[in-house]
């Protein structure tokens, strides 16, 4: 009942935690509430109701996309993963404003195919973060683009994937129109090297910063 947003500023989406889950739940709930009220947690893998394994770095990102917290014991996280958690929470105290208080897209919806995507975009439109996830892996997939919402078209956007490697710059009507780039490792020879590959429910984050 969106009604009871007027009571409470956050509802619990559901118990069901798993980050492959939540693309389906987060997504669909975007529909009637703001990115801002929906509790979204980082939890624990395998996953207590559907035991399956997914990285650290899929349940962040699409913990980012709600309040973020975490629902697990960090007592028993190595020290690799403790320092991808600090990681995390460093991201989403930067991008909080963003996150929460931009105008969210959806781009890609994950009940009709193996993609889900989504972005928010900033109310003076300098900044925007794209989330995206796919969900099952396959051999030698095709290059592929996808049209981005919301941009200016006569800003020249740099694209960092994930905050740190630095992509490009592209003009907001460039990727509004030919798209971004979401071609992956799964497109050529994936690597044994960690990070290189792809795997079951992989994510990458997109942060766009106009010049």
């Amino acid at each position: 009942d969106p009604g009871m947003f007027y009571y409470a500023p956050q509802c619990w989406t559901s118990d069901d935690s798993d980050g492959g889950e939540r693309l389906r739940i987060q997504y669909g709930t975007s529909y009637a509430y703001p990115v801002s009220f929906m509790g979204s947690h980082v939890s624990i893998a395998p996953n207590h109701q559907v035991f399956r394994e997914t990285s650290l770095k899929l349940r962040g990102d699409v913990a980012y996309f709600g309040t973020f917290g975490y629902e697990l014991d960090l007592g028993k996280l190595s020290a690799k993963e403790l320092d991808e958690v600090r990681e995390q929470i460093c991201f989403m105290k930067k991008y909080r404003k963003l996150i929460q208080q931009g105008t969210f897209y959806r781009l890609k919806d994950p009940f009709t195919g193996n993609v889900a995507a989504w972005m928010v975009v900033s109310d003076d439109r300098r900044q925007a973060i794209v989330g995206y996830y796919k969900m099952l892996a396959h051999p030698c997939t095709p290059y592929t683009w996808m049209k981005l919402a919301g941009l200016d078209e006569t800003a020249d956007y740099k694209v960092r994937i994930d905050d740190h490697e630095e992509m490009g710059v592209f003009t907001g009507a460039e990727l509004m129109r030919a798209g971004l780039d979401t071609t992956d490792f799964s497109a050529g020879e994936q690597s044994h090297e960690e990070g290189k590959h792809c795997t079951d429910f992989w994510s990458r984050l997109f942060v766009l910063e106009a010049e």
